[in-house]
């Protein structure tokens, strides 16, 4: 068996499966729903960016007990939060407003998920997840940005499409620490039945 360095094992693997689900279903209606209206789309988003805030802000609660993690979470939680609330009480349905926070929220968690993977982990995997989240996140929201000529609703595709990318990734993500989890478990387990016990003078 493989030696496993339980430092870099991230404990945490259900918040990503619980962020996973909440993107994947956002996603799915935001891409395979025939929405028209701005306004409607909007709020969809808004209340998909809430939502990861919600479960960030809590995780951030619960690694703040343990004192570690937890900056990784109010980072993503603030980001999550701002997104949303500026769309909804600052871009008021103007679709280039809306575009451009859309745009500039997607390239910044792009950026701190290249970030977590060069310098938060050294798993191979778990380095290629967020990489590969963080290089998509950051082309979409170039994409979004630059790309004025498209109607409003092709950006809510475009971002949607990110949303089912970081569901999908984050669901990855939990499961494989899910499994390194149980491997560790597993490997102390062994490294106590081969390790002799002391005898008492």
């Amino acid at each position: 068996m493989a030696h496993i360095n339980r430092r870099y094992i991230d404990k945490y693997w259900l918040v990503f499966i619980i962020r996973g689900i909440i993107a994947v279903i956002f996603g799915c209606v935001t891409l395979f729903t025939s929405i028209v209206d701005v306004s409607n789309a909007i709020t969809i988003i808004s209340l998909f960016l809430l939502a990861m805030g919600i479960v960030d802000a809590v995780n951030a609660l619960y690694c703040s007990r343990k004192r570690r993690g937890w900056i990784n979470s109010v980072i993503d939680s603030m980001i999550d939060v701002i997104a949303a609330v500026a769309l909804i009480f600052f871009a008021n349905n103007n679709i280039i407003s809306s575009v451009i926070i859309i745009s500039v929220y997607t390239i910044v968690s792009g950026i701190i998920d290249i970030f977590h993977g060069f310098v938060s982990t050294v798993d191979p995997t778990d380095r290629f997840i967020r990489i590969l989240t963080g290089v998509c996140g950051c082309v979409i929201g170039l994409v979004v940005l630059n790309a004025g000529a498209l109607e409003i609703m092709t950006f809510v595709r475009f971002f949607g499409s990110y949303i089912l990318i970081v569901g999908i990734t984050s669901m990855i993500y939990g499961v494989h620490n899910r499994s390194q989890n149980v491997e560790d478990k597993i490997a102390r387990k062994e490294a106590r039945l081969k390790t002799p016990k002391k005898r008492k003078k």
